[in-house]
């Protein structure tokens, strides 16, 4: 922990002599380029605000200071327990927030933009799935629901689950939204399509469509435009950005991944599936 924090911080040999006479702050003497990056009052808060634990779990399994400070703000402000700081390491948090493909620009009000940026990442890590989904996207679907507890740890901060085949009416026709949600910190409803395959353009303009529907059907006087995400198994920004260029409702397009894919390295080294059933 001293060697961690040894490079950007001064820790008093005799840290209960200075918290006697000038606080928590007094103990600490934060170097000058911690200080541009972050202000001292600011990490003091975040320093003191999580467990040993989580600050051993952020040293241990991050380099970057730049990753640590991010986790560090996080646990602190969003109040993660340790299973959901562990949690975001493993799915990479720090690489894939703020990255999602989006059109937000353009749709959203600009006191929602920055907000909207920071609740969506480009690629979600559904763990906890251990069935193969990529060929049914109703089995991910129910993954999803029966672990629902889990997904709203993998979304992120402020989620509450609406349900799951949410139903629409348009003149005496049926659509099925996936899933909405809402979010507390945007205050609107958040519809996720998924899709066991790739990106395809096409999906923008019903994802568009369901999003003018909850906005004059179910969306409160008092709350924001809907925003719509599209989860897929893989996708091309470049075709992303044309199929959003003219769209006029907020929506994002991400990736996911499942503990059923095998890593690109691990791939023609290990048997496949088949043959290890046979195998055992």
């Amino acid at each position: 922990f001293a060697e961690a924090y040894s490079p950007i911080l001064q820790i008093g040999s005799a840290a209960s002599n200075q918290l006697k006479s000038s606080g928590l702050a007094g103990a600490l003497a934060i170097s000058s380029t911690l200080s541009n990056q972050i202000g001292t009052e600011q990490f003091t808060e975040a320093f003191y605000g999580v467990s040993f634990s989580h600050h051993f779990t952020i040293i241990t399994k991050t380099k970057d200071w730049n990753e640590r400070l991010f986790y560090l703000q996080s646990a602190a402000s969003n109040y993660w327990s340790l299973s959901v700081l562990e949690h975001h390491i493993t799915s990479d948090y720090y690489k894939h927030a703020g990255k999602l493909p989006n059109n937000f620009t353009k749709t959203l009000s600009e006191d929602l933009k920055p907000s909207a940026l920071q609740v969506f990442r480009d690629e979600y890590l559904f763990d906890f799935v251990t069935m193969d989904v990529s060929e049914d996207e109703r089995v991910f679907e129910g993954q999803i629901v029966s672990n629902i507890k889990n997904t709203i740890m993998v979304l992120g901060k402020g989620f509450a689950f609406m349900g799951n085949q949410y139903r629409l009416e348009v003149d005496e026709q049926e659509f099925f939204i996936d899933l909405l949600f809402y979010n507390r910190h945007l205050r609107c409803l958040v519809a996720f399509e998924l899709k066991s395959g790739k990106f395809k353009p096409e999906y923008a303009g019903q994802l568009n469509f369901y999003l003018n529907v909850l906005d004059h059907r179910v969306k409160l006087p008092n709350e924001n435009p809907s925003i719509g995400i599209i989860l897929c198994k893989e996708k091309s920004n470049t075709v992303v950005e044309f199929a959003f260029k003219n769209v006029d409702k907020g929506m994002g397009a991400a990736t996911y991944r499942t503990t059923k894919q095998m890593p690109k390295e691990m791939k023609g080294i290990l048997p496949d599936e088949g043959d290890l059933a046979q195998l055992l």
